[in-house]
């Protein structure tokens, strides 16, 4: 058994399922579908699959020391996590207004019944998500490295570990669009998705603003 492959698949798992903007963004998708959330989960692996392969290229080593280029990265990334809380709210908003002045019309968490752009703006919103998160290039950068045992050629072994992080990322977010789509009966209920929607805007408005006001991420 290869002690390094398993701890790595440890390491990554938990850096996958640590709760942030890429996992805000599947849920609330999921809340509005299970199509939607899919292909938010989908559009959040892909997102991964553009950092794991500026890893392996080494291309990541550049925009980590180049302190403009990464500024410029931090920045965009954290505008468009702003952007979708800043729009969510925003939706939220009048979503209430509109159910103020009728209150038997019935709507689903994004106040339209879903149409068929439903599916390519959630893996949109996903997949940039995360190719914008500029704390990810660090991450790969700094743990990577340490999971290729010495003696080994580099290349084929930050493959692998690449490759398992976006496995790792493949299973976990459609299972969390899915467990939400389950719970959907519960999450739906006009109080509850008011919270959860309104928590997930403060969540990735929050989140936003801390890239864009802070210090650069090195």
């Amino acid at each position: 058994m290869d002690a390094q492959l398993i701890a790595f698949t440890g390491v990554a798992a938990g850096m996958v399922a640590l709760p942030g903007a890429d996992f805000t963004v599947v849920v609330r998708n999921a809340l509005a579908s299970r199509t939607a959330g899919l292909a938010g989960a989908l559009g959040v692996a892909g997102g991964l699959l553009v950092h794991t392969a500026l890893a392996v290229a080494g291309l990541a080593a550049v925009l980590v020391t180049l302190p403009v280029l990464f500024r410029t990265v931090q920045l965009l990334g954290g505008a468009y996590v702003l952007y979708l809380g800043i729009s969510g709210l925003y939706a939220l908003r009048r979503r209430l207004s509109e159910e103020s002045r009728t209150p038997d019309h019935a709507t689903g968490p994004e106040g339209r019944p879903e149409t068929s752009h439903a599916f390519g703006r959630a893996l949109r919103q996903g997949f940039l998500t995360n190719a914008l998160n500029p704390k990810a290039p660090v991450l790969f950068l700094s743990l990577l490295p340490q999971f290729v045992p010495a003696g080994q050629p580099p290349l084929p072994r930050t493959l692998l570990l690449a490759a398992l992080v976006v496995a790792l990322a493949l299973v976990w977010f459609p299972l969390v669009a899915l467990l939400v789509d389950r719970l959907g009966r519960w999450l739906r209920r006009p109080r509850t998705a008011r919270a959860i929607e309104g928590g997930s805007g403060v969540a990735l408005t929050g989140l936003g603003l801390a890239l864009v006001t802070g210090p650069l991420l090195r």
